[in-house]
């Protein structure tokens, strides 16, 4: 996934039906009709949530048949993840600072 996509994959991840879809192809490949028979909206809706995923480079998609079946993008998902783990080492030494300026400040 390209850096500057990582912000298109947040966004993707924004709504909840797009967090459950990608929820349940970390479980493995699936069709269109697999996991709209698991999700409270319709089948076009789990493809335009699909669209969505794929332009944000999460999913790729391949042709079985006259099906197409969706699966995680491991690189994308990895390039979240690794923003994320920035964010939280971020927030974590930005704690012990102000943990480390109250510890030098008590009397």
């Amino acid at each position: 996934m390209d850096p500057y996509r990582v912000g298109d994959g947040w966004s993707a991840l924004a709504d909840g039906t797009r967090r459950a879809i990608v929820s349940r192809l970390a479980e493995g490949p699936q069709a269109v009709g697999q996991l709209a028979a698991e999700l409270p909206v319709s089948r076009s809706a789990v493809s335009q949530h699909l669209k969505v995923l794929k332009d944000a480079g999460l999913v790729s998609e391949r042709a079985v048949g006259t099906r197409r079946v969706y699966r995680l993008n491991p690189t994308a998902v990895a390039a979240l993840r690794d923003q994320l783990d920035t964010f939280w080492q971020r927030a974590l030494a930005s704690y012990a600072d102000v943990a480390e300026q109250a510890t030098e400040e008590s009397p």
